[in-house]
């Protein structure tokens, strides 16, 4: 399929973190439209799924501003300038779980509703787990929740667990039998 060229563009809004851009659009059939989207930053992101010695998952409890509440999923965060996706998931994984790895596997680059924005992040699998607490950037302490491997079933349908990149992340590592 032909890509539907970009008549106009322009931001609407912004804030510190994100920018409303308002496309106007021209699809190959000559339908017109208007698309809004937050538009891509140019920092990508990163989440980790680590694997312990006891085979279970190190999963993090942190406040979700987007529901103004607290939910389980995995370690995550941005990638800084000059850090390569692989650096980047250790050092979030020491910042905050405390813990670092000494094998790393790039698993798959996932989307982030495309329809609306241009945000992706890459699922990185970490296993051969040693001490290593580095300081975040978090506002307070993130409790650590190791749940085991073989309950990942149970996660999966709990109404604890409900961060879509997570559970793929998370399916994607099984799926590629890292789990």
């Amino acid at each position: 399929m032909k890509l539907p060229r970009i008549v106009d563009s322009r931001i609407t809004a912004s804030s510190r973190l994100f920018a409303v851009e308002e496309l106007q659009l021209e699809f190959s059939n000559g339908n017109a439209r208007v698309y809004e989207r937050l538009k891509g930053g140019a920092v990508p992101g990163v989440m980790i799924v680590a694997r312990n010695a006891d085979n279970e998952i190190l999963l993090i409890e942190e406040y979700a501003a987007g529901f103004h509440e607290y939910q389980l999923t995995l370690p995550k965060g941005a990638v800084d300038h000059g850090e390569s996706v692989l650096q980047a998931a250790n050092r979030e994984l020491a910042e905050e779980v405390g813990f670092g790895a000494r094998e790393l596997t790039f698993v798959k680059n996932l989307t982030v509703a495309p329809g609306h924005m241009g945000f992706s992040l890459d699922v990185v699998f970490a296993q051969d787990l040693y001490e290593h607490q580095l300081l975040g950037d978090e506002p307070e302490p993130i409790r650590v929740v190791p749940w085991p491997v073989n309950q990942l079933s149970e996660l999966i349908v709990s109404d604890q667990f409900n961060e879509g990149r997570a559970i793929a992340a998370l399916m994607l590592c099984r799926e590629k039998g890292l789990l």
